[in-house]
């Protein structure tokens, strides 16, 4: 009789988390608030065209400094000024909102603490297949490449940097490349347009992370109507895989 007892309260146990899951996901990816007032068509015309140049100065700008040899303290200049582009880019384009989200009981937030634990389901997914990775040299190659800013330079500055873009990024390209697309492409578009930034850095593993980080943003994006959450999930994504994605590589030696 115990055993009986014990096996259905595992079963209920089981079946409430689920169910807590599955709300988690309903209220932080699927189920939108109200999106914020409808731009002009003057608005519109000009945050596109903001977008437009910015994207294409600012993956150049990201190429040249990915290309800067590890150590050289040029990397840290050329890396806030990345940053500093896609922030010029966003406030250019017209208001940003932070968002309003909504939680799984009901109520409302930000989105921060969504954020923060979709960013750190998405950085274990990463953590572990860092490890498979560990074991493909042509495919680890161009990781530790990326890492060795990190490696021969200061841990602390290029933590900061990435805290500085991460921040960026999701104002621009949540918020303004968002903004700028058609409601119904808008997770697509900005996805795809970040992932295409990346696209000169020769590392095919940011690009895939761009897409993967993208798709998960730009869904928060649109729940909550604004880039508090998904600055929440990139911080959280990008300075995990800054501080632990060399460790889980080295698993896989």
């Amino acid at each position: 009789m115990p055993e009986v007892t014990t096996h259905r309260t595992s079963r209920l146990g089981l079946g409430r988390g689920v169910s807590e899951l599955r709300a988690f996901v309903e209220a932080a990816l699927l189920d939108p608030v109200d999106e914020p007032p409808m731009q002009t068509g003057r608005q519109l015309l000009r945050r596109r065209f903001v977008v437009v140049v910015t994207i294409a100065v600012g993956a150049v700008a990201l190429g040249l400094a990915l290309d800067i040899a590890p150590g050289d303290v040029s990397f840290y200049p050329a890396a806030l000024g990345v940053a500093a582009l896609w922030m010029v880019g966003a406030v250019a384009s017209g208001p940003l909102h932070l968002g309003r989200g909504r939680t799984r009981s009901g109520g409302g937030s930000r989105g921060v603490l969504q954020g923060f634990l979709l960013g750190l389901g998405l950085l274990v997914v990463f953590l572990l297949g860092a490890v498979v990775v560990g074991r493909i040299p042509v495919l680890r190659r161009p990781v530790d490449d990326l890492l060795a800013h990190a490696a021969h330079g200061s841990l602390p500055i290029v933590a900061a940097i990435t805290f500085v873009n991460g921040v960026a990024e999701e104002l621009f390209f949540r918020g303004a490349v968002y903004s700028s697309s058609p409601r119904r492409w808008a997770i697509p578009v900005s996805t795809l347009c970040y992932a295409a930034s990346t696209l000169w850095s020769g590392v095919p593993l940011l690009t895939f992370g761009a897409l993967c980080l993208g798709l998960l943003t730009s869904a928060q994006r649109r729940v909550t109507g604004g880039v508090a959450g998904p600055i929440a999930a990139h911080l959280t994504w990008s300075l995990g895989m800054l501080l632990l994605l060399g460790p889980a590589l080295s698993l896989g030696d």
